[in-house]
């Protein structure tokens, strides 16, 4: 029987290109489904591998091309991809080049924009819950997968040393998570909507300005910074999991990663919680 029509390759390849201009990066992620058409027919027909490129090919391809092209918008990145494959293999007749963006947005503080905090566009969810009996009421409010990232400006160092660690220490990483908050009222504020959107700027503010030396670091932090600011909330608890940028490792194309071509990944990840309360 024919085969009538055929495609194969790499899907969701995700990678981030960061470039760094001193203090003000600039982060471009996408995740990449890239397929080929061509001359492969004698792999689905007679078992047949020779003309086939290893779909472990495709993913180097990519991050290849994302390490010697970090500014390029996602079009243009695209017809580089697709360049390498058509250039490169000419048993190719179509490859197909597709790509999810995850758009960062940059914060400001004080009215200027910073170099390397940024939130997730089309962030999170509002939360709230109230448990009420007949003499009793517990009102929280909150966010759910609240996400930012800051590409400088955080560590994590001098954690237990055995026989099962391989992580290396270090002082300069990316740090993102996907935040779930909630707070609880001890009294009603003057404005409720008002007073969420000052508890997120204050999160914010803490996460991305001040040296971060772990996930449970600032987390303690940005819930101090909170209760100091608004006495009304009774307490702050956070779970906070962390979303990897794990540096690629380019030596085997003869090619340095400088800390600018990142696997992002979240599974599995470090999952952070803890609530911060005020003394009796």
């Amino acid at each position: 029987m024919p085969l009538t029509a055929s495609k194969y390759g790499k899907g969701r390849v995700r990678v981030m290109r960061l470039t760094r201009d001193g203090d003000h990066h600039t982060p471009r992620e996408l995740a990449l489904t890239v397929l080929m058409k061509g001359a492969f027919d004698a792999a689905w027909t007679a078992g047949d591998n020779r003309a086939c490129v290893a779909t472990d090919s495709v993913k180097n391809i990519v991050n290849v091309t994302a390490a010697r092209n970090l500014s390029l918008d996602k079009e243009a990145f695209a017809e580089a991809v697709a360049t390498v494959f058509l250039d490169t293999y000419p048993q190719i007749e179509e490859v197909s080049v597709e790509g999810l963006e995850t758009r960062w947005l940059r914060q400001s503080f004080g009215g200027e924009p910073h170099g390397h905090t940024f939130t997730l566009d089309g962030n999170g969810t509002g939360f709230v819950r109230l448990v009420a009996s007949r003499g009793s009421r517990m009102l929280q409010s909150g966010l759910r997968g609240f996400t930012f990232m800051k590409t400088t400006q955080s560590g994590w160092v001098d954690f237990v040393d055995d026989a099962y660690r391989t992580l290396p220490d270090t002082a300069d990483r990316i740090a993102a998570t996907s935040m779930d908050a909630t707070w609880t009222w001890s009294s009603a504020p003057a404005d409720y909507t008002a007073a969420n959107a000052r508890v997120l700027g204050l999160l914010i503010t803490v996460f991305g300005t001040t040296y971060s030396h772990g996930v449970q670091d600032s987390m303690y932090r940005m819930g101090e910074t909170v209760l100091a600011a608004i006495p009304e909330i009774a307490e702050i608890g956070f779970a906070m999991p962390n979303k990897h940028y794990i540096p690629i490792n380019l030596a085997p194309f003869g090619l340095d990663n400088p800390g600018t071509v990142f696997l992002p990944t979240d599974e599995p990840h470090g999952q952070i919680e803890a609530t911060i309360g005020r003394t009796a």
